[in-house]
């Protein structure tokens, strides 16, 4: 037995030399290699395993592989490492904060059966991305580490927001739709006044967290800036990694998850009114075009992020005795920002001017405009 094992262990050795070469030919070779041995099919799933595992304690979660595989490979290549996710992740008893909606987000469709040649070459193709992957900052604890107690169901705060966002995308009344999300914002802006109060009454030694938030393409500088925007009037900060597709978003914890909703409701929203403001554009006779899209989308963070930064400051004011505890907390966001990107630039937006599509996104924000802000990267 052990000598059958070791064979196999040789036959995917061998293999893995070409995860490490530059050229294809040397993959094909390998996949080869693998097709005719199928009694090393068991340690080749246990070293994707193992790849994966790696992984977590290099800074990555779930969603930040699968954001990578499909930016760079195939369909298949993503349900492969869902498969490999899910069954390296099983093993623990509990799981880090955030990462089962990242588990229960993973793709469960069955791939197309396929030859043990190609079915190589998709794991092959697949490790040689992972082990190719750099170490990331860590935004939370890795699955086996010791985790803080698990909180009881969601905030009821959470769920307000939530629902007040829900109800926002689904209404075909853009009044309706804006004065939803305002209330949404002005709920994470009491809530933030709330836990001001209290490190003030009594300081905790929180410190503050991080999550990443994936930043899509296309149009992915207007969607940073629009993430840019929500955090940044939630007294959080955010980076955006281009090469990687996420922004990071540094905060104190009970503002991220907001912060996350926030942004993903509005860009919903405004993808559903740049879509009628096309149709409007094409029924005048003008063709769809990508600077339209585009200057539709800078418009609309820019004037989004001056109405979620008013509504934080007019219920700050009301509370005027918190600023002090509010610009401690963003000193300590800011400190840890910089500790965790100590180098960061800014970066031109690259965008084609169109005035119908930023008019168009500037109404559709319903605010006055402002120039678009640069978002940082590291």
């Amino acid at each position: 037995m052990s000598e059958g094992n070791g064979v196999r262990g040789t036959t995917v050795d061998k293999a893995f030399e070409a995860l490490y070469a530059t050229d294809d030919g040397s993959l094909d070779t390998a996949a080869s290699l693998l097709a005719a041995d199928p009694g090393a099919d068991a340690e080749l799933s246990r070293r994707g395993e193992e790849f994966v595992r790696t992984l977590w304690t290099r800074g990555w979660q779930p969603a930040d592989l699968v954001r990578m595989a499909r930016r760079e490979l195939s369909d298949e290549h993503v349900r492969l490492l869902a498969d490999l996710i899910r069954a390296e992740t099983t093993s623990y008893e509990r799981l880090p904060h955030r990462w089962q909606p990242q588990l229960d987000a993973l793709d469960t469709a069955e791939g197309r059966p396929t030859d043990r040649f190609s079915r190589a070459t998709t794991v092959l193709e697949l490790y040689r991305l992972l082990v190719r992957l750099p170490r990331l900052d860590a935004v939370g604890p890795v699955p086996g580490e010791a985790l803080p107690p698990a909180a009881a169901g969601e905030p009821r705060m959470l769920g307000r927001i939530r629902a007040l966002l829900a109800k926002a995308e689904a209404t075909g009344y853009p009044e309706e739709a804006e004065a939803l999300t305002a209330k949404a914002q002005e709920l994470m802006a009491r809530h933030s006044l709330d836990e001001a109060t209290l490190a003030a009454g009594a300081p905790s030694p929180e410190t503050p967290g991080a999550i990443r938030i994936g930043v899509e393409p296309p149009y992915e500088q207007a969607k940073a800036i629009l993430l840019d925007a929500v955090a940044t009037a939630n007294h959080c900060r955010a980076v955006w990694n281009e090469a990687y597709g996420f922004s990071t978003v540094v905060g104190f914890e009970a503002d991220l998850d907001p912060v996350e909703l926030l942004y993903t409701s509005l860009l919903v929203q405004g993808t559903a009114a740049m879509t009628r403001a096309e149709a409007e554009q094409r029924a005048g006779g003008r063709k769809r075009t990508k600077s339209f899209r585009q200057s539709f989308l800078l418009a609309y963070a820019n004037r989004l992020g001056a109405r979620l930064a008013a509504t934080s400051r007019r219920v700050a004011a009301e509370a005027p005795t918190l600023l002090p505890a509010l610009a401690s907390r963003e000193v300590a966001v800011g400190a840890r920002t910089d500790e965790l990107f100590p180098e960061t630039r800014t970066t031109r937006v690259r965008a084609a001017w169109d005035e119908a599509g930023w008019t168009h996104g500037a109404s559709a924000a319903d605010q006055a405009g402002l120039h678009p802000p640069r978002p940082r990267l590291p």
